[in-house]
């Protein structure tokens, strides 16, 4: 009998967008189109990224590997060659399978020349055959032959760019979060200009005589907020609560980096603040509404019921979580937790419409996907294929510093930070300072334990609770072994014999 027809995959994501940032999880929140996703498909509640920042944790999904694996550790990392990465990334592979390839939209391969001025860079496509990118014209991030907005919309790019001067670096300046209604129309934004190159492709670049992989990959819901008009009107500002405050009145922080304005956010009247909030729902609107179109197109197109469709973020957003703090860089769970959803073709039936409370991570993608495309997951992967009935006992992410540090004179790597995450608790590991003569000062380690049943927003740091210890020391087992085992699986060498 000949082979079975490998499913078309669509792939959606976005840049910082919490867990909680969907309807079925937040009645407040306006998502109807990812919604209904997950209402015919499955729903991860406790997905998490494996590096909460978006440069490791996109390497980290598109190889399979954790970032401690990949050498790919915080957002001046990079793989800045073809011949410099560890393994075939997630469209490489499918290329290889047969695949029609079309990515739009942000991957974050490389970093930009302010951020690594001496690493010399050969950008790449990466097994996309057609590429098309919301950028500008850096050379160290512009791709090989790709659309890029700079050139092809210059007058819209340079508009956008001159309203979101203000934001700051990234767009996560103060007056990025406070944000703006946008005087761009939502069509010409870049995730508008993005979606209609992909409709566009599905219109006239399609090849019916293979399956598809079509990757449209957001900027929002990453600050700064410059909303298109007409989305900030789906929210009223009085259903919008202040973020909960903390039992204590100063911002504290034990492994986190970068702590955002504290002082200047509890200066913002508590409308400022809420407006905020208010501000990234309606971006998660907007990207909703966004998505929802190439859904509907590939039904008009008659190839919906053929294809795997899989909704993720790279990481989540504070949003003001622990008395003022913003962006990731931490692994609280408004940083490390991320929504994470599959519906369509190669979902089991008695999975669909379902919510699934296992621990799933953002490496487990790539052996999930190449499961729906028929297609064996190397041995050195240490994910899961999620549409198998395979639970972990916990989830694993780390952070090495946010890499700017290396920006101002220091050494851009810190010490590891280690969290292994269960539904009921939380454990990070963690050493002050640079990774630079960590074994001489191991009794430096500082800890966090929350008990997230009882402690949901992680105010109480239970570490050294004689109460939690056997909790804290199950954890920690739980922490080296599944390390141990990652580690075992890649890198690694087959063991040689001189046996014949």
């Amino acid at each position: 009998m000949p082979e079975a027809k490998r499913p078309n995959v669509l792939f959606l994501m976005t840049d910082q967008q919490r867990w909680d940032a969907l309807g079925c999880v937040n009645p407040i929140v306006k998502t109807p189109n990812l919604d209904a996703l997950a209402a015919r498909g499955i729903r991860f509640s406790q997905a998490i990224c494996n590096a909460p920042m978006c440069v490791p944790s996109r390497y980290s999904m598109m190889l399979g590997l954790y970032p401690s694996q990949s050498g790919v550790r915080h957002n001046t990392n990079m793989c800045n060659t073809d011949d410099s990465l560890p393994l075939p990334v997630l469209p490489q592979r499918l290329q290889e399978l047969g695949y029609r390839t079309a990515g739009f939209g942000k991957t974050h391969w490389f970093v930009g020349s302010d951020l690594a001025p001496d690493v010399p860079v050969q950008t790449s496509r990466r097994g996309f055959e057609i590429r098309v990118q919301a950028r500008g014209t850096d050379p160290k991030e512009m791709e090989p032959r790709a659309t890029v907005m700079k050139l092809d919309a210059p007058e819209t790019f340079a508009r956008l760019g001159e309203e979101t001067r203000p934001f700051g670096g990234g767009g996560e300046g103060i007056l990025g979060y406070v944000g703006c209604t946008s005087e761009v129309p939502a069509a010409q934004h870049r995730e508008g200009w993005l979606t209609q190159k992909a409709l566009d492709f599905l219109e006239n670049e399609r090849d019916p005589g293979r399956p598809l992989f079509l990757y449209l990959s957001f900027d929002f819901p990453h600050p700064g907020f410059n909303v298109p008009a007409g989305y900030e009107l789906l929210y009223d500002i009085e259903d919008i609560p202040e973020r909960p405050r903390p039992l204590w009145s100063k911002h504290r922080s034990g492994h986190a980096v970068f702590t955002r304005f504290p002082d200047e956010w509890e200066r913002k009247t508590s409308l400022q603040r809420r407006r905020a909030t208010l501000r990234y729902y309606a971006l998660c609107s907007y990207v909703d509404d966004l998505f929802g179109r190439v859904i509907a197109r590939l039904d008009r197109l008659g190839e919906l019921d053929d294809t795997f469709i899989i909704f993720l973020s790279d990481h989540g957003e504070m949003l003001g979580d622990r008395f003022h703090r913003f962006s990731k860089y931490s692994l609280y769970e408004g940083s490390v937790r991320v929504p994470l959803i599959v519906a369509g073709a190669g979902v089991p039936e008695r999975k669909r419409g379902t919510v699934d409370d296992r621990h799933a991570e953002l490496v487990d993608v790539l052996p999930t996907l190449l499961r729906v495309a028929r297609a064996d997951v190397p041995l050195e992967l240490p994910g899961l294929d999620l549409l198998s009935d395979a639970r972990r006992p916990g989830g694993f992410a780390e952070m090495h510093g946010g890499g700017y540090e290396g920006l101002f004179g220091e050494s851009s790597q810190r010490a590891p930070t280690y969290m292994w995450r269960t539904r009921n608790w939380k454990l990070i590991l963690h050493l002050p300072g640079e990774v630079s003569g960590v074994a001489l000062r191991l009794d430096e380690l500082q800890g966090e334990l929350y008990d997230l049943q009882n402690d949901p927003h992680e105010w109480i740091n239970r570490f050294d609770d004689p109460q939690c210890l056997v909790v804290q020391e199950r954890m920690t087992r739980h922490l080296l072994m599944h390390l141990a085992c990652a580690w075992g699986k890649h890198p690694r060498q087959a063991g040689q014999t001189d046996i014949e």
